[in-house]
């Protein structure tokens, strides 16, 4: 990573889990980006990113995906981003997610970009998501929530602060 990235914590999973949160972030940086590798232990639908534990209704997300066959595009408002997975959740080929949250710790809306990249043995798919969490506190906690899978044993998170760029 640049110079600018400064690891945070990294969690990697000794075994299946629903959840997977970094909590007690600091306000240090200028934006934060987390990173999944990692399976499920089956196929899911999607899954959501959380601040500060709020489950409530001030998300929303735009979202566009494509496979090489078939493109589509959604706006979703809900208790989490969105982000789908559909094919791309394999039990055995990782898959890739990030999520860059930027001025997480100031005092407006929280916008982010959700990316996520996959390839099951040339069945593949891409997505991009733009999210709103229609919220003024400050980011303390960011957690990546299944739907009704687990993330598998051995997946890897890590939380990075960008230092002011």
């Amino acid at each position: 990573m640049p110079a600018t990235y400064e690891p945070i914590a990294t969690t990697t999973l000794s075994s299946a889990a629903s959840t997977i949160t970094f909590s007690s972030i600091g306000s240090g940086y200028t934006d934060l980006r987390m990173v999944l590798v990692g399976t499920g232990t089956t196929n899911d639908t999607y899954f959501l990113y959380r601040f500060n534990s709020d489950s409530s209704s001030l998300y929303s997300t735009t979202r566009l995906s494509g496979n090489g066959t078939t493109a589509e595009s959604v706006n979703n408002a809900g208790t989490g981003l969105l982000v789908t997975i559909n094919a791309l959740l394999s039990s055995t080929v990782p898959s890739m997610w990030t999520l860059d949250v930027f001025s997480y710790a100031g005092s407006t809306n929280k916008t982010s970009l959700a990316t996520v990249s996959g390839d099951r043995n040339g069945s593949g798919g891409v997505e991009r998501a733009v999210g709103l969490w229609r919220s003024t506190s400050a980011i303390t906690s960011i957690s990546a929530v299944m739907n009704s899978s687990t993330f598998a044993a051995g997946t890897t998170a890590t939380l990075y602060g960008i230092l002011k760029a």
